[in-house]
């Protein structure tokens, strides 16, 4: 299990910096660079409009893969999706700019970014299924939030990398060259990444299945359709919470309050950092007390700190905005750690890797793809706080605090003794 752990973290963080790495650069340089006619803040727009196509990307990406999957294995699906992804990724880095090509430069970060997308919906129903299908029933979501830890370790690694270039370079030269090098760095961790996955075996319960589904997709629409709205519902805050705090409040902080680049990643990458490390405490608790408990909490608690993150962001002062930022990750990760066992646990083994898939990745159509852009045009209309984005994201919480209530408890439970019967 440790090592099983091991390599699904390690991929999935691989996998999370090609995705976050593009989310970064969109908030600091390819409004410039790609859309140089548009206005600062409608440049911004259209980079997140980008960047949303990914999220739309992700659930064809999860029928595609998991129909490979449910059919085929959870395991190809970890070596396809990590090929498709990396590959994508290094190609971005490659673009013109439209000083260069014109429209042409536009249109081909689109594509890219919807392969990335694509791929990157593929990865996390393979990574966490082949992880906690292997677990054992009364620990499954500790082994299961391993892979969870990993998006957290990509966005720390894909701000690592732009905050050392951001810092060390000149503004020309980090727009004429230095947002490119994180982008061909997915080149080498794709390639670590395929290397850790190789000797992984197949997920027990995949082939304990007798009768495969043929056509996944079909048995997940006509007898789980209202299982994978709810599960898409529930999970929207947690993607809205987890954009708002590291793409939209970044173009924010450095376009509209004046902070510098340097100090708003930092500020976002030691929130994240404790997210990261509460994962698997949170985990534990999910094993204690329950997966839906947990994320009827969360979802609460983001409800009623979204505006005040927003106020302690407009303050623009390093140790608020962090603070703002730390309670958000805290009340996302109370949720996001158990649900890497939880939405496996809701579905029937044979469609298990379609159902989970789907239901997660449409969750980050209502939450991710939207957030930066509604944030960004909602910013652009109010005072010094944006009260409209801090009521637009505890909308969403409540959203999802209704979707999860209507979910059932999956924990496994102690097999109880039955006690004879007496006449």
């Amino acid at each position: 299990m440790v090592r099983l752990a091991a390599a699904s973290l390690a991929g999935t963080a691989i996998e999370f910096y090609d995705f976050f790495v593009y989310g970064t650069a969109a908030a600091l340089v390819l409004g410039p660079l790609f859309f140089p006619t548009f206005s600062p803040v409608a440049g911004t727009l259209a980079a997140f409009g980008t960047f949303g196509v990914g999220f739309v990307a992700r659930p064809l990406g999860s029928v595609l893969f998991g129909h490979i999957g449910d059919r085929r294995g959870r395991r190809p699906v970890l070596v396809v999706s990590l090929l498709l992804t990396g590959a994508s990724t290094v190609a971005v880095g490659c673009v013109p700019t439209y000083e260069s090509i014109g429209m042409a430069a536009p249109v081909l970060l689109l594509v890219l970014r919807f392969l990335q997308g694509l791929g990157l919906g593929g990865e996390w129903g393979g990574a966490v299924l082949l992880t906690a299908e292997h677990a054992p029933p009364e620990r499954r979501a500790l082994w299961a939030s391993f892979p969870q830890i990993g998006p957290a370790v990509g966005f720390l690694l894909a701000n690592g990398v732009m905050l050392v270039l951001s810092a060390s370079l000149t503004e020309a030269q980090f727009a004429s060259w230095g947002w490119r090098v994180p982008f061909w760095v997915a080149g080498v961790l794709a390639v670590a990444g395929l290397w850790l996955r190789s000797s992984l075996a197949e997920s027990p319960s995949f082939l304990e299945i007798d009768d495969h589904a043929r056509v996944p997709l079909a048995e997940v629409v006509r007898d789980h359709w209202r299982l994978v709205l709810l599960t898409a519902g529930a999970l929207a805050v947690g993607y809205a919470v987890f954009y708002a705090v590291t793409t939209w409040s970044l173009a924010y902080g450095t376009e509209q309050l004046g902070v510098s680049r340097t100090v708003m990643l930092i500020c976002i990458m030691a929130a994240v950092v404790v997210k990261g490390a509460l994962t698997p405490v949170a985990a534990l608790l999910g094993d204690r007390y329950g997966r839906r408990p947990l994320c009827l909490a969360g979802s609460a608690a983001a409800a009623l700190w979204m505006c005040p993150m927003v106020a302690l962001l407009s303050t623009g002062e390093p140790l608020l905005m962090f603070l703002g930022f730390l309670v958000a990750m805290i009340a996302f990760v109370t949720m996001f750690a158990v649900i890497a066992a939880y939405l496996p646990e809701l579905y029937e083994p044979r469609v298990r890797c379609t159902g989970a898939a789907v239901g997660y990745n449409l969750g980050g159509v209502l939450g991710g793809a939207l957030t930066p852009i509604v944030a960004t045009a909602l910013a652009g209309h109010g005072g010094r706080v944006p009260w409209g984005v801090g009521a637009y994201l505890s909308g969403i919480a409540l959203f999802s605090l209704g979707c999860f209530a209507l979910l059932p408890e999956t924990r496994p439970v102690p097999h109880l003794v039955a006690v004879p019967a007496t006449e």
